[in-house]
């Protein structure tokens, strides 16, 4: 009880401070906003999000202007966080918050010292609300400087409802027992699954998903920080396991050439669009905004998710990615960009999202029932109740060269291994020579 009396207080505090006024006990902040302490400043945030996306973030802008007085200016970065942000400091104009989509890159603009370690009030809100996995992933070298606002699972297997039931399948439990209802599901006229192997990362997702649940989560630690080499056994086993997957011309709508020749829209489309491929596509909860937006499905029940089943006897994974706000030093007004991150911090703000959709927190203070439908609620509450065995994107961990450019690194060496899986521990050899050289440089 005593825990949870301090929580709440933290709590507060956080959220009076972060919209400069009295939240709690000084009489309830109204829609406007307390004193509107920002009023007249303007708080530049730069991020990767476009769309549908930039039009939701800009909601929950929108509701901090509405509290603290403060204007923002977003501007999208498009997928090169690290080049444009670094531009822009060079440059004299550079942003006031970055929601950085990578740990990698967290950390390299850290080591650069380009970051604001995050306020007192912005740490004890994280301490309290979050599990610790995520102050772990916002810190370089013992110091926080990320808030993650918006988060990823990445352990979702999304599914036609209508096609399982056409070949008298249920999700299943075990990832071997998944590939045998890939088979039905073939034998009734679909193939199994849809992958966009022509996005690299939808192919490290694979690998992270089966290689944590089959080597557990030390040797994941070990293996995203580089302490354990790609040549070690438990890679080649996790290679060859996802190498059943591929070779099989049952399992992958068109084979491995139309799987190479297939985005992650495109196979997502293959599932949910007109004239369906497949009866499944791995990818995270962010399918679901596909599925919904560009064909009409409805969430629940016309599209759906099972959890990433258990490999080999090893427990189901959680893999999760997500956004980081920083503050940056250079940023005309680091002050005030602080206090939005404070903001970002607490429920109300995580609420103006998940109301909209296509959003997942990390707050464990975010009340389920801020998301819009039952399929979000469930991919939240399995996020959040995952706590600390929840790891991050292994590839988004990385260097960029090795885990997140397109053409290079690991991306392009698991397109080679998806054309020919034939040479698990081959590929293994040369994922462990592109690693030591990214993470050499």
């Amino acid at each position: 009880m005593m825990r949870r009396r301090t929580t709440l207080l933290t709590s507060c505090t956080a959220l009076a401070l972060a919209l400069g006024a009295t939240a709690c006990g000084g009489g309830p902040v109204s829609a406007g906003g307390g004193d509107k302490a920002l009023d007249g400043q303007t708080v530049t945030v730069a991020g990767v999000w476009s769309g549908s996306e930039q039009k939701n973030f800009q909601k929950v802008l929108d509701a901090f202007t509405e509290k603290t007085g403060a204007k923002t200016q977003f501007v999208s970065t498009g997928d090169n966080v690290s080049t444009v942000v670094g531009s822009k400091i060079e440059g004299g104009n550079a942003p006031d918050v970055v929601m950085v989509p990578q740990v990698g890159v967290l950390d390299q603009f850290a080591k650069k010292g380009w970051l604001e370690p995050l306020s007192p009030t912005a740490r004890a809100t994280i301490t309290a609300d979050y599990a610790p996995v995520w102050k772990k992933y916002g810190s370089v070298g013992g110091t926080l400087y990320g808030l993650y606002f918006k988060a990823a699972h990445k352990s979702t297997v999304w599914y036609s409802p209508a096609a399982l039931a056409q070949a008298g399948v249920k999700p299943p439990k075990t990832y071997d027992a998944m590939l045998k209802a890939g088979h039905t599901v073939s034998d009734s006229g679909l193939a199994a699954f849809a992958v966009a192997g022509q996005d690299g990362w939808t192919l490290t997702d694979w690998f992270e998903n089966i290689y944590l649940s089959q080597a557990g989560p030390e040797k994941y630690d070990a293996l995203a920080a580089h302490k354990l080499k790609w040549t070690d056994p438990s890679v080649v086993e996790a290679l060859t396991t996802l190498g059943k997957l591929f070779k099989d011309k049952q399992l992958i709508a068109g084979g491995q050439k139309e799987a190479l020749n297939t985005d992650f829209p495109g196979s997502v489309e293959k599932v949910f669009g007109p004239g369906p491929e497949a009866g499944m596509v791995y990818e995270g909860d962010f399918v679901a905004g596909v599925a919904h937006d560009q064909f009409g499905k409805a969430i629940g029940k016309d599209a759906n998710f099972f959890p990433f089943p258990a490999v080999g006897g090893g427990t189901a994974p959680v893999v999760s990615g997500g956004d980081a706000a920083v503050v940056l030093k250079d940023g005309k007004n680091a002050k005030a960009g602080m206090k939005l991150l404070e903001y970002l911090a607490t429920p109300e703000a995580a609420a103006v999202w998940a109301k909209a959709g296509g959003f997942l927190s990390p707050n464990k203070k975010l009340d389920l029932s801020s998301y819009g439908d039952d399929v979000s609620r469930a991919t939240a509450k399995s996020l959040v109740s995952a706590g600390d065995s929840v790891r991050f994107d292994m590839s988004d961990q990385a260097p960029a060269a090795f885990g997140g450019t397109k053409g290079a690194g690991e991306w392009k060496l698991l397109q080679d291994f998806l054309r020919d899986p034939s040479d698990p521990k081959g590929t293994a050899a040369q994922l462990e020579s592109a690693a030591a050289k990214a993470y050499q440089d």
